[in-house]
């Protein structure tokens, strides 16, 4: 069985990159928190300050979302690869707002970034439709 992708393929391997460019600069800022607010390696969480713990949260929200999103990306930008990495474009810009919210130490503020869950939505329906679509159930 051979997998065929059309030439816009490529704005889903943008996407990707893009990805890594938004995982990297949480991280970043992750290193710049631990030194501003003196939290040493290996210690992942500061019992004295709660605005670094909003960096690492922030962070580690979006690696916990990552292995299924990227999945997502990728089996959707094969049937459909324009809307798909349009949607992980919209992914990442909420996780980066998602980050800023978090960064004010308020968690609340976070919720601004609740945005990105429309592209990851929207990937999600295109799997599903893909999938529905191979099996010729439509």
């Amino acid at each position: 069985m051979e997998i065929q992708v059309a030439p816009e393929f490529g704005y889903v391997v943008f996407s990707l990159v893009a990805t890594f460019v938004t995982y990297m600069y949480l991280g970043v800022n992750v290193g710049k928190a631990r030194k501003k607010y003196g939290v040493k390696y290996p210690t992942m969480y500061s019992d004295k300050d709660q605005i670094f713990n909003c960096y690492q949260r922030a962070h580690q929200n979006m690696l916990e979302q990552l292995p299924l999103f990227l999945v997502f990306l990728l089996v959707a930008g094969v049937q459909f690869p324009v809307p798909s990495a349009i949607c992980g474009l919209v992914w990442n810009a909420g996780r980066i707002v998602y980050a800023h919210g978090y960064y004010t130490g308020d968690p609340a503020k976070r919720n601004q970034g609740a945005f990105a869950y429309l592209g990851q939505f929207a990937l999600i329906g295109m799997c599903i439709y893909g999938a529905v679509r191979q099996l010729n159930w439509v």
